[in-house]
C-alpha cells in the first residue's frame, strides 16, 4: 500500500508520534456487596463486598457470577448484590487476598 504524498508520518524531536491517542479502557475489576444470602450462609456472607468476574451469558439470566467464601466462582442472583466503585487502593487489597486465597 502506498502512502499518498501529503501522508507522510508525523513526528517530534524524540521520534514518538504526535498524534493523540484514546485512551485505552482497562477492564478493571468489579466488586459487589451482598445483600442477601438465602439458602447460602456459609458462602456469602451479608454487606461483605465481593469480586464479579465477568459472564455476559448470566447476565442475560439475571445472574452474577461471584468469587464467593469457597474461593471458587459460582452463579447467584444479581439482585442479592449491589454493584460498589472501590478506590484503588481498596480494589488492591481485595485482590491481593483473593489471590492468596485461591493459592491456598
Amino acid at each position: 500500500m502506498r502512502r499518498m504524498g501529503s501522508g507522510e508520518r508525523k513526528s517530534n524531536a524524540r521520534g514518538m508520534s504526535t498524534r493523540t491517542r484514546k485512551p485505552r479502557r482497562r477492564l478493571g475489576s468489579r466488586f459487589a456487596v451482598c445483600l442477601e444470602n438465602s439458602g447460602y450462609p456459609a458462602s456469602l456472607e451479608l454487606h461483605k463486598i465481593y469480586r464479579v468476574l465477568p459472564d455476559n451469558d448470566a447476565a442475560q439470566e439475571g445472574d452474577l457470577r461471584i468469587v464467593d467464601e469457597s474461593g471458587e466462582d459460582y452463579l447467584y442472583p444479581a439482585q442479592w448484590f449491589a454493584a460498589v466503585d472501590l478506590p484503588r487502593r481498596v480494589k488492591t487489597s481485595v485482590l491481593r487476598r483473593s489471590a492468596r486465597l485461591q493459592s491456598a
